[in-house]
């Protein structure tokens, strides 16, 4: 399709264009002139955006059911997105991957970071799991499917349909198999010495996080010889890799029995089950047990889910994030490390360190901050999209 039979859709007078000019990924639906014909575009058309002076700016995925109305996909104005495009976007994020990961496990596509908003690629080896978080990506989604192949050489491609994201796009929620059949069993996924097993489709998100793998080896530098607490554990994130490390024993907690037997056959597959144990049940009333039982550990680690997602829910998940720090920091032997994560982009780093540390004090302990970690390489951020670097690990040694 040429540029001039695209649909046009336009900035308002006195929406400042400079941001998109600058990189910036999304369009909001207030920013834009909705006249009738622009609501009217079916979910997934790609258009020209203009700004108020009709001066073209860039190609954009639109969706009038979304909050983000817009999604630049380029600001070439003459590219056809198509098979083509889609391959040329995924081979350049495949070289960066493979200069630094010497398997193929990885995140091969992080969204509007590798410049295709709104997709998620895990890759797993043969298999690829892709989240389609938008509708321009759900409709070229076997165009997806082939490059994927033809780019990666893998020989599965699932969809992943799980996900508030989808549903704020008015998306379907059923997952499927794209090509070849999806595994009938957890896939073993070798990271810094562990093996961690991965269930492509009924576990968490696309099956695995890698997201903290930088995180899991500056942890595991610290477990020689430890016992280690793995707490909001999943698969054995932290406890695998502090195993693979030294660890002398492991105590992996989590609300999930499907995520606990995984992380047990992880431990199985290390050879390692003699050292490791899981304790299922709420992280805080086991936290609080753990205390009132006396235990002690080298090393306590909490990596828990989102607990501000949102701008809404920052102030109570701050509160959360301040009582994880308080009732894990009495469980910490004297000299050893307490490590806290977070992976809400509404709680910037700042604050996050702030809460960790009055729930540290507020528990009668003090600590150094040693180290302070984010996600890997395989997510890179977009520098003018904030929600990108979202992850953030602090370790204290108190």
């Amino acid at each position: 399709m040429t540029q001039s039979s695209r649909p046009v859709i336009r900035l308002k007078p006195k929406t400042r264009p400079q941001a998109i000019r600058h990189g910036f990924p999304w369009v909001y639906d207030n920013e834009l002139v909705t006249d009738r014909r622009t609501k009217a575009l079916h979910p997934g058309t790609i258009a020209v955006l203009e700004d108020a002076e009709r001066r073209p700016m860039a190609l954009v995925a639109v969706n009038p059911a979304s909050r983000i109305m817009a999604r630049v996909l380029t600001t070439d104005l003459t590219a056809t997105i198509d098979r083509d495009w889609l391959i040329a976007r995924l081979a350049r994020a495949l070289e960066m991957r493979t200069r630094l990961y010497d398997r193929p496990f990885y995140r091969l596509i992080h969204a509007e970071a590798d410049g295709l908003p709104g997709v998620v690629i895990d890759r797993f080896g043969e298999v690829a799991v892709i989240q389609p978080n938008a509708a321009w990506v759900d409709a070229l989604l076997p165009e997806l499917a082939q490059a994927l192949v033809e780019v990666t050489g893998v020989t599965t491609v699932l969809k992943n349909a799980s996900g508030r994201a989808r549903g704020l796009e008015g998306l379907d929620d059923k997952s499927a198999a794209l090509i070849g059949e999806a595994p009938d069993a957890a896939l073993p996924v070798p990271m810094n010495g562990a093996t961690y097993m991965a269930d492509l489709t009924g576990g968490q998100k696309t099956g695995l996080f890698y997201d903290q793998r930088p995180n899991h080896a500056f942890a595991a530098k610290l477990a020689q010889g430890a016992r280690v607490l793995d707490v909001f554990s999943h698969v054995g994130g932290f406890s695998l890799a502090m195993l693979a490390g030294g660890a002398s024993s492991a105590l992996a907690v989590d609300g999930s029995e499907p995520a606990l037997s995984l992380a047990g056959q992880g431990a199985d597959a290390m050879g390692k089950s003699d050292v490791f144990a899981t304790r299922k049940g709420d992280a805080f009333d086991v936290l609080t047990a753990l205390a009132a039982e006396g235990a002690e550990f080298d090393v306590v680690i909490c990596d828990p889910p989102a607990f501000a997602p949102s701008k809404k829910a920052l102030e109570a998940g701050l509160r959360a994030y301040e009582r994880v720090a308080r009732l894990a920091a009495p469980l910490v032997a004297e000299g050893g490390y307490l490590g806290l994560c977070s992976c809400s982009h509404a709680a910037d780093l700042g604050r996050f360190r702030a809460a960790s540390t009055r729930g540290i004090g507020r528990a009668g302990r003090s600590g150094q901050l040693i180290h302070t970690g984010a996600a890997g390489p395989d997510h890179p951020t977009h520098p003018q999209l904030a929600e990108s670097s979202y992850l953030k690990a602090l370790f204290y040694r108190l």
